[in-house]
């Protein structure tokens, strides 16, 4: 205590601008050679310690020496309001290096004998899926590897509550009824458990909470619906109970299967990692380190007992999740954190979805730390308080993100004065801290995010934020609970819905641009203040240009997100048994790999019906094959690479599919870590400007597209059906006569919510499979399917209908 009373006596001794530019010179350069050539935990504390006393030298200097006088009440009051949002920042900088100072790396532990393990319950909470969805979920939770004796798989279903049964409207009863039988003969088919309610109240909480009322597990696992889950995700959580009896939480990550827009509009989801990936395998393991990580709503195992205590899941705000965590943590309960992507699910896939989940998220969060403040909260410890305080203070940056970017204006517009340096000063003092902070920035996390990623992804979000955290701050019990859609189709390349104010914007900041130009190179009297702020509003402009890019939606390559596997498999076609590997696997289809001598002459010219079975992976049982067609084919001298299509799916299909999809545990980490290597900061921020450059063109060139004609099979591609009709039943009794009907685009479109394929490029052109009824494998008429199969080829070539809206999910 006395040396670091002593350390910030010394650091507040003022010095001259020279001294203080070579003290940060000298600083960075220390912290650059500790970079290069140290490594290990004290290199880590004096490389973050050294980055530190230059914040905190700057800091001091924009409170004492920078504010305009308070005679100037325009000025001054400005001036604390620039000064505010960079206090923010500081706070959670600080923040940020406390919780992170030392991720905890867990160890799995063993399970124990099978006969000693606790009972499960799989909660798979549903409100409007697809049941195509909910069909691999299901089959996958089916498969986890565990005792079947000792795991029940639920279906909580609010999609068919008795309300909805019963609604007045003719049409939404008929749907409601229709949802809630089809769901409970697909999970009769798959050993799950169906399971509704009365109403739709308290929401997602709610309908957990009915789920403990009728489960009687010892513990508790929860997945959304589009969250399947990897066969090993109990092997690898359930053991962490046993070793302490007052662990109440293990959460996993969250990984995703398909890009989110801003990875999908600006190409990076092959070769960045996602944005959720810092917090996940930084942040959690950081909050882990002092018993802070938090439930996230899914891909987590409870314990029974600690929910019973709390009095089941929390629903007083939006966010149950960390709301649920919280209270578990205040009455002593303590959470594991294990790093692993142990589920693979789905992303928003359009900028209007992602804002509108960011916004339930931020509100819900506001809504905790105005009713439920943490530092007002007892039974935490205070490094918790600091914990939680750090994860719902972080959705402030709407605030400072957007002061940030219009503060320039103040000067270049009105010539107003908020922030009093000279040149010299602005060097010394904010040149150099902005470099350290990027330093520390990308020392920490270079790995899990480019630099200056997260700017895009507050500026992006803060347009919209904004008014949220305005709204919940007047009525903190007004947020109500918005399902987020997934399974958009993406069909052609438009603007987004939301894209008007990001234009506004860029153009207000291009202005500023031009006018600070004409003013420092022309207008008398204006000084190089004029210069600086004009290359911080050079940078607003770039940021502004790259979200332009991500408003200008792209197209899905892929109709079904798909991910890179090593499995091995049989492919019985036409009469050939043929040994394969596989290397991609979707909702839709796969990617297998081949001897090019093995397939017969003509393959791949037409459409050709079989059967796929699967080598189960090491202590797996044998699911049966999945019906195929071979619909293309690229020969090389040795191989032959042939995409097959998975077609209509029955529910006793699922569980194959599921096996080949969520068999390998390992794939999806596989996939991320390629993504994880350390961006630099020179190449990152080049590629940020390169953004900030032609991303608008290509925006305004995607504001001027025509717009695409009408889908010419829409009837076909539209059942007057409800959603959950679209996938059959094992036994089609109850449906007799009736043809295996395709499932939907956004069903197929995902096993899971998150992670995707490693190189898209390499995979499949989805459009050109077209949607089908599964051939007769018996039959011998393949010349209709051939001329189905090229009409469809050539009509995916003619229609875009923009967006398909399917159902969403939580």
């Amino acid at each position: 205590m006395v040396t670091t009373v002593a350390g910030l006596l010394l650091l507040s001794q003022p010095v001259g601008t020279l001294n203080q530019l070579a003290m940060s010179l000298a600083a960075m350069a220390v912290m650059i050679v500790l970079w290069l050539c140290l490594d290990g935990p004290r290199t880590r504390f004096v490389f973050l310690a050294m980055g530190s006393l230059v914040v905190l030298r700057y800091m001091l200097w924009r409170v004492t020496s920078t504010l305009p006088p308070p005679s100037d009440p325009v000025n001054f009051g400005f001036g604390l309001l620039l000064l505010a949002g960079e206090l923010y920042c500081a706070f959670i900088l600080f923040l940020s290096l406390i919780i992170n100072a030392e991720p905890l790396r867990r160890r799995t532990p063993p399970l124990g004998p099978a006969q000693a393990l606790p009972r499960v319950d799989v909660f798979v909470p549903s409100y409007n899926e697809d049941a195509a969805i909910l069909a691999l979920t299901l089959a996958a939770a089916r498969q986890l590897d565990y005792p079947a004796d000792r795991l029940t798989v639920w279906l909580l279903d609010d999609g068919g509550t008795d309300q909805k049964c019963a609604d007045p409207d003719p049409e939404k009863r008929a749907a409601a009824q229709a949802r809630r039988a089809n769901l409970q003969r697909l999970c009769a088919d798959l050993g799950a458990r169906y399971l509704t309610r009365a109403t739709n109240r308290h929401a997602k909480a709610g309908n957990l909470n009915n789920g403990l009322a009728h489960a009687t597990g010892d513990l508790v696992a929860v997945f959304d619906a589009d969250h399947a889950p990897f066969r090993a995700f109990l092997r690898e959580t359930v053991g962490y109970f046993a070793q302490d009896p007052r662990l109440f939480l293990v959460q996993t990550p969250h990984a995703f299967l398909n890009p989110d827009p801003i990875e999908r509009n600006l190409r990076t989801f092959a070769r960045m990692p996602s944005e959720n990936e810092m917090f996940y395998a930084v942040t959690q393991c950081g909050l882990d380190k002092w018993n802070g990580s938090f439930f996230c709503g899914s891909a987590a195992l409870l314990r029974r007992t600690a929910l019973d205590e709390a009095g089941g899941f929390s629903g007083i705000t939006i966010t149950e999740d960390c709301e649920t965590a919280l209270e578990l943590h205040a009455r002593g309960w303590n959470s594991v954190y294990v790093d692993k992507p142990l589920i693979a699910g789905l992303q928003p896939e359009t900028l209007a979805d992602l804002i509108g989940q960011r916004s339930r998220w931020c509100q819900g969060m506001f809504q905790i730390l105005l009713l439920k403040n943490p530092l007002l909260q007892r039974g935490l410890a205070p490094i918790q308080r600091l914990a939680y305080l750090s994860s719902m203070t972080f959705w402030f940056f709407p605030i400072p993100r957007l002061i940030f970017m219009f503060a320039p204006l103040l000067h270049i517009f009105f010539d107003l004065k908020i922030f009093v340096a000279s040149i010299e000063e602005s060097i010394a003092y904010t040149a150099t801290y902005i470099v350290i902070n990027l330093m520390m920035q990308n020392y920490m996390y270079g790995k899990f995010r480019w630099p200056l990623i997260s700017e895009l992804y507050e500026y992006i979000q803060g347009l919209y934020l904004f008014r949220a955290i305005v709204a919940v701050m007047i009525s903190p019990r007004s947020p109500t609970f918005n399902v987020t859609r997934k399974g958009v189709s993406l069909d052609h390349d438009h603007l987004s819905s939301v894209a008007a104010p990001f234009f506004v914007v860029y153009g207000l900041l291009l202005a500023g641009g031009v006018v600070a130009g004409w003013r420092y190179l022309f207008e008398p009297g204006v000084t190089n203040l004029m210069l600086v702020v004009g290359l911080w509003n050079l940078f607003n402009l770039l940021t502004a240009g790259a979200a332009l890019g991500v408003c200008a939606e792209r197209r899905q390559t892929e109709k079904a997100p798909s991910l890179p596997i090593s499995r091995r498999g049989v492919l019985a076609l036409e009469g050939r048994v043929l040994d394969v590997g596989i290397e991609r696997v979707s909702a839709e289809g796969c990617t297998i790999r081949l001897a090019a001598g093995q397939l017969a002459p003509g393959a791949g010219h037409r459409p050709m019906a079989g059967q796929l079975t699967v080598e189960p992976v090491a202590g797996a049982r044998a699911d049966g094959s999945l019906p195929v067609t071979l619909v293309q084919v690229t020969r090389t001298r040795e191989d032959a690479l042939c995409r097959l299509s998975f077609g209509a799916l029955r529910s006793r299909d699922y569980p194959a599919l599921a096996g080949l999809m969520y068999g390998d545990s390992d794939a999806m980490q596989r996939f991320q870590l390629r993504r994880r290597r350390h961006k630099d900061l020179l190449s990152g921020l080049l590629q940020f400007a390169w953004w900030g450059l032609v991303e608008p063109l290509r925006a305004v060139r995607t504001l001027f597209l025509p717009e695409p004609a009408p889908a010419l099979d829409a009837p076909a591609q539209e059942p007057a059906t409800s959603p959950a009709t679209a996938l059959m039943p094992a036994e089609p009794a109850w449906a007799a006569g009736a043809l295996p009907l395709t499932a939907p685009a956004s069903a197929r479109a995902r096993p899971g919510n998150g992670g995707a394929p490693a190189e898209p490029a390499a995979g499949p052109d989805r459009r050109e499979a077209g949607e089908r009824t599964r051939p007769d494998p018996e039959g011998s008429d393949w010349v209709r399917l051939m001329v189905e199969f090229e009409n469809d080829r050539l009509l995916s070539g003619e229609r875009r209908p923009g967006e398909r809206r399917h159902a969403g999910t939580v």
